[in-house]
């Protein structure tokens, strides 16, 4: 790590997650106050490999904390594996005298920031990730917000499937992680979700649709993660075929989860994530990332991060199959 650091970089890699802008914001603003100059990387990796980099003032984060997305852009670079397209990010970033780069983003993108840092680059990580599938950090930035967009369709998709008596399959996202269709099912009182961590076959969840219209409920939600066995569309499919005497459909919630205004959680959880980064390369502490433990923020090593799935919390997934009834 240089000793003065002077100018700094930052940039946000793959999926977008609400916050991001708030954590930009965030890093601009500190570091200004701190005499450090911030530069701006367009579009992720791919931008780092192609310098382009621009300065950010004060000014130029001005009525971003509420907007999601990023307006610094992101993209998917996966051949940034490859050492010499490395090699190339590091004089493209050195030509522009930039002493330390944050790296905003989920897992790929704190891969590629450990790739960095082991080749000589000071580099900080911040996990940004609705999927809250990053090991080492209770949270990531956009999780809270995802979760609430979610929340608000089971509560719509619950009033017309009481309205008709039907049942409703809700698919979100989570390619390897059913965190959000975990908490959002419980949350939102689904009778049933469908994981890629628990086996659950189909006619596991016709025997549970059934029994709920035994117990006189006027409706059955199922949430299912994207990744897990069976797709939205699979479970309606044969729920109609062999249970024809209620109505199933499928909503596909899709990227609508990765958009809308950051919840105060995101903005707050962003801000004190890319203050803790500004502060961490100023002491001279680089190749971690900045995870949030209990209500602290503290420094992981990339090296104990990348690579890794955060488990499901086993307890959960019982206290959902007893709420469930």
């Amino acid at each position: 790590m240089a000793k003065h650091l002077r100018r700094l970089a930052v940039m946000t890699s793959g999926g977008d997650a609400p916050g991001m802008n708030a954590c930009i914001r965030a890093i601009v603003r500190y570091g200004h106050y701190h005499g450090i100059e911030i530069l701006g990387v367009r579009r992720g990796y791919v931008g780092l490999v192609n310098g382009d980099l621009y300065p950010l003032g004060l000014r130029d984060v001005g009525g971003k904390l509420q907007e999601g997305g990023t307006f610094l852009l992101s993209a998917r670079l996966p051949e940034f594996v490859d050492v010499d397209i490395q090699m190339r990010a590091i004089e493209k970033i050195r030509r522009h005298s930039v002493d330390a780069l944050i790296v905003i983003g989920g897992d790929g993108s704190l891969t590629g920031a450990y790739a960095l840092h082991t080749a000589g680059f000071p580099v900080i990580g911040i996990p940004g990730s609705i999927d809250n599938d990053i090991s080492g950090t209770d949270m990531a930035i956009g999780i809270d917000t995802a979760l609430n967009t979610i929340l608000d369709a089971i509560d719509r998709l619950r009033d017309t499937a009481s309205s008709h008596g039907r049942a409703f399959v809700i698919e979100t996202m989570g390619r390897s992680c059913g965190y959000l269709a975990l908490m959002a099912g419980m949350t939102g009182g689904a009778e049933i979700v469908h994981l890629p961590e628990v086996e659950l076959e189909l006619g596991d969840i016709l025997e549970r649709v059934e029994l709920a219209w035994r117990r006189g409920k006027s409706h059955v939600l199922i949430v299912v993660a994207e990744g897990a066995t069976f797709k939205a569309e699979e479970i309606v499919q044969f729920l109609n075929r062999e249970h024809q005497e209620y109505e199933v459909r499928a909503t596909i919630l899709g990227h609508v989860q990765r958009g809308g205004r950051p919840t105060h959680f995101d903005r707050f959880l962003a801000t004190r994530m890319g203050v803790a980064a500004v502060d961490a390369l100023m002491g001279q502490n680089d190749g971690v990332m900045i995870a949030l433990k209990g209500t602290e923020m503290i420094h992981v090593p990339l090296e104990q991060v990348i690579g890794k799935v955060k488990p499901l919390p086993s307890a959960y997934i019982e206290s959902m199959r007893i709420l469930a009834q």
